[in-house]
């Protein structure tokens, strides 16, 4: 009787620790499949404002709030201001520093502020934020209605553009100007799980992997409306869609080329990051990327019928760096190493994900305006 009752403790033991841990591995798998749009991801740290003045802003000293070039600066209650480079010969402290203040787009900054860097420098629409004629759509997607800006422009190449995780198609607005200079008609895409936008049936982000069909929409929407080629411009996760999208739309062949910022090329080295940022201890993170397949279906190149990076056919021009610790950059050389004669990887230093603009805009732009000088 003894043995039995030993037994049944054991057995009820093992199972209620597979329980525990089968509930550790979902929650860790939350960092990635329920990343709110606009939010800050798990790896961004909450800076505090100390102080303001005229056209200077003070924030906890950490790597984070030395980062340089521009960038928005987001807080819990919807404010929003843009920052520039850290000043220098301002007087901050050991715990401070000192970024130029460009200007407070929504709300106040006021000392004891909880904000983080955010690489959307502009709220609004392109109308609001840039001064862009632009027409608000509606384009039909296979889960409802999907909200698009269209700015349009002389060429017949247009651009589609689709963010990624932690930001909304505001961040699209980062380069919208640049190309309207050029001439390109931009197509800005809201994806499911958007604000306005239809939710995924299971509520959670796919990393791409679902979400690349509402870019194939806005990639028929924009044959249909008259566009000869389009290029694909997608951000983190966009970028994902922008792959998907160009291997498997059924007018992939009117996709003239790519633009990867901050590719997430390893969805289950990014769900890693992600969990790690949450000090999920490193036991439980292959539980994390085991929950997500159950949860979501994910196994991304491993799949059957998966779209492998290797069908790469159209010229592609990849932004990434060394510090981006959601999507590793290793992924990106070693893609760039393996098609050198259509990928051409733009490597920027000291830039957070998918923020490579933000660290250096006018080279940034001058190797964007390089790669689709061929394509005007």
């Amino acid at each position: 009787m003894r043995t039995a009752r030993a037994t049944a403790a054991a057995v009820t033991a093992v199972i209620g620790a597979g329980a525990a841990a089968v509930a550790a591995g979902r929650f860790a798998s939350d960092a990635a499949l329920k990343v709110p749009p606009g939010g800050p991801l798990p790896t961004e740290p909450r800076l505090t404002v100390h102080g303001t003045a005229a056209g200077q802003v003070s924030l906890t000293r950490n790597l984070a709030a030395l980062r340089p070039g521009r960038y928005g600066l987001a807080g819990d209650d919807g404010s929003h201001a843009v920052v520039g480079p850290v000043l220098a010969g301002t007087s901050d402290s050991a715990d401070a520093v000192v970024r130029r203040l460009e200007r407070v787009t929504r709300g106040t900054l006021e000392p004891g502020d909880q904000v983080w860097l955010t690489p959307s420098l502009y709220v609004g629409d392109p109308g609001t934020a840039l001064g862009l004629d632009h027409t608000d759509l509606e384009i039909p997607g296979d889960l409802g209605p999907l909200p698009a800006w269209f700015v349009p422009g002389a060429r017949d190449t247009w651009v589609l553009a689709v963010h990624g995780l932690g930001t909304t198609r505001e961040h699209t607005m980062n380069v919208m100007e640049f190309l309207h200079r050029h001439g390109f008609p931009v197509l800005a895409l809201a994806h499911r799980g958007d604000p306005g936008a239809p939710r995924s049936p299971d509520g959670l982000h796919h990393l791409g992997e679902t979400e690349w069909h509402d870019l194939d929409v806005a990639l028929h929407h924009a044959v249909a409306a008259g566009a000869r080629q389009v290029v694909l411009y997608g951000w983190s996760t966009g970028a994902t869609m922008a792959l998907r999208a160009a291997a498997r739309s059924l007018v992939r062949e009117r996709v003239a080329g790519l633009i990867l910022d901050s590719p997430v090329l390893s969805w289950d080295a990014t769900l890693r990051a992600l969990a790690a940022a949450r000090r999920t201890p490193g036991a439980l993170l292959p539980l994390a990327v085991r929950a997500a397949q159950g949860r979501t279906g994910l196994y991304g190149d491993r799949g059957p019928g998966a779209v492998h990076l290797g069908r790469i056919t159209v010229p592609t021009r990849i932004f990434h760096g060394p510090d981006d610790t959601v999507a590793p950059w290793r992924f990106s050389r070693r893609l760039a190493a393996a098609h050198p004669d259509i990928v051409t990887l733009h490597t920027v230093r000291g830039a957070s994900h998918a923020a490579m603009w933000n660290a250096d805009p006018p080279t940034y732009e001058e190797a964007l305006r390089r790669f689709l000088t061929p394509l005007m």
